[in-house]
């Protein structure tokens, strides 16, 4: 007769793999941050809770610094795009172009002959309105805004006016 399988011990508690803190991290968080993805999507990406993302952040210096330099600098190149786009430009491009020349040869035909040249030119891109909206409502929302609530600023204080003596000095001018 054979033995009877041996139970299986039972778990009492759930447990989940332990996620260790790797010294690469930085640079790959640092990098995510530059392709703009947030917290949670960089928590995401190393299979971690946010709990244990908030902890690297605690323990790892490093780690919380390239969380910052990333966002910092991801934040920096969309805003001078953003202003990029708020202001009219000039910028350098390459286009080409057909050239022809006509002439005619020895026996008196007529010879055409084309080539494609590469020049510069300037192409103006214009201001985009949407981005300017977007950048004064943000920049000055007391001004800009469509829907701008005067009660989330303090109460306005009072205006004193100074009226004078209240004596008209067009009185005193002698009449002749």
């Amino acid at each position: 007769m054979k033995a009877p399988p041996e139970p299986i011990p039972r778990q009492t508690k759930h447990t989940k793999p332990k996620t260790t803190y790797n010294e690469l991290f930085p640079e790959q968080a640092y990098k995510l941050c530059l392709l703009g993805c947030n917290e949670r999507e960089i928590a995401a990406f190393f299979g971690v809770c946010r709990r244990t993302f908030a902890n690297w952040k605690k323990n790892h210096p490093a780690f919380a610094d390239a969380l910052h330099r990333g966002q910092k600098i991801a934040d920096m190149e969309v805003a001078v795009s953003l202003y990029s786009a708020t202001i009219e430009r000039v910028i350098p491009t390459k286009q080409a172009i057909k050239c022809k020349e006509v002439y005619y040869d020895d026996n008196g035909k007529r010879v055409e002959k084309e080539r494609i040249e590469v020049v510069e030119v300037d192409k103006v891109i214009p201001a985009d309105f949407r981005s300017q909206q977007f950048w004064l409502r943000n920049r000055n929302p007391r001004q800009w805004n469509e829907k701008y609530d005067e009660s989330e600023d303090a109460a306005p204080r009072g205006v004193t006016l100074n009226l004078g003596s209240g004596h008209n000095p067009l009185d005193d001018e002698t009449t002749e």
